[in-house]
């Protein structure tokens, strides 16, 4: 991933208020791209796209990717050279209460993003992520190649799964790399597993639940302890997706596919080794407690992703362990509860992840 790439590029970004979406937001404003974002409002509080002010360095519109007109007139007006789509609804959990929501935005959403993408002719280079669970999890002990069987047992992971079958239809109906001088669109979809970082509260996720716990001076609560995930820094997929949009601006229909990006294998470890690291990492006391009464709700055990696609072809690689990630996590949220200016501690952890020095002290 160039840097120097994205000075001046205007890309159109879904899903930027969200915990993924407010952190490449900062990131590509500090490369010097003029970012539009297009999502909901934000959905906690706090937030980062709040606590970081995100929109500060954008042109941030509140949209639902589900309103195809309003979607469709943002993107016109934008006049993007790159369109990476992240705006979904994200929690397994969830999706078990709200299905229609789920498949309203994870499914549709993607189809209204395409359709805006083929009324504005300025698009070069589509990037759909999606997520690991698009795929068949047949609880293998080795990763998912870009190849396996696309599925999903819950409507999330379902739903993502329909996203990649509706962006594989579109790149062979309307973007289809044998026609690419005519309609100049390079479309691919990434695959990343499961997130961490600093500044995400959403609800019912790992990560958010033991820094709540931590900081209010409670036991962490877990219900699957040996659930295995490929857990990664929010900025390795990122970087992924960054590389990806470049490759296909750059090379168009060459790169015009589906992408897994995770973290090496050795990083692909149980919630009860997440939960204990992070706790002696923070200290002062923290603690967990495994809850033996949730509800049985279907959640994949087992799943890894192969990522040596990326690696070879697009020269990507995990940068940062597990126990740096836990670190980078631990530091993102003392600096926020010591009251820092948490726009200024992002763009630092950016800046340490790039191995630069930019950011001015």
């Amino acid at each position: 991933m160039n840097p120097a790439f994205w000075q001046g590029k205007r890309v159109f970004l879904t899903g930027h208020t969200g915990f993924k979406g407010s952190w490449l937001s900062l990131w590509l404003q500090h490369m010097g791209a003029e970012v539009t974002g297009y999502a909901l409002a934000p959905n906690t509080t706090p937030n980062l796209f709040e606590e970081a002010r995100v929109a500060d360095g954008m042109h941030s519109i509140i949209g639902d990717v589900r309103d195809l007109a309003a979607l469709t007139q943002a993107m016109q007006n934008s006049r993007p050279d790159i369109v990476i789509h992240m705006a979904a609804q994200p929690l397994v959990r969830y999706s078990y209460a709200n299905p229609v929501e789920t498949y309203s935005t994870n499914v549709m959403g993607v189809v209204h993003l395409l359709e805006a993408v083929r009324a504005t002719p300025s698009a070069r280079a589509v990037v759909n992520v999606t997520s690991d669970k698009c795929y068949e999890n047949r609880e293998w002990v080795w990763g998912y190649r870009e190849d396996e069987a696309m599925g999903g047992y819950d409507p999330y992971s379902n739903s993502k799964g329909c996203s990649e079958l509706v962006t594989s239809a579109y790149r062979n109906s309307f973007f289809n790399p044998t026609d690419y001088p005519r309609h100049r669109v390079a479309l691919a979809s990434a695959r990343a597993g499961n997130v961490i970082g600093g500044g995400d509260w959403a609800g019912d996720r790992l990560i958010p639940d033991i820094m709540r716990a931590i900081e209010a001076g409670e036991a962490v609560t877990i219900r699957s302890p040996q659930a295995i995930r490929p857990w990664q820094h929010v900025l390795e997929p990122l970087s992924g997706y960054l590389a990806l949009a470049e490759k296909l601006y750059t090379d168009g229909p060459v790169y015009a596919e589906g992408w897994n990006f995770g973290p090496h294998e050795s990083d692909a470890k149980p919630v009860a080794w997440i939960v204990d690291t992070l706790t002696r990492e923070w200290g002062d006391g923290a603690r967990y407690v495994i809850d033996t009464t949730a509800a049985n709700l279907h959640e994949a055990h087992y799943l890894k992703l192969d990522c040596a696609k990326a690696h070879t072809r697009l020269g990507w690689q995990p940068r940062w362990s597990l126990s740096t990630t836990l670190q980078h996590i631990c530091n993102w949220h003392r600096a926020h509860h010591a009251g820092q200016d948490m726009q200024r501690v992002t763009l630092q952890q950016i800046d340490a992840y790039l191995g630069t020095n930019q950011t001015s002290e």
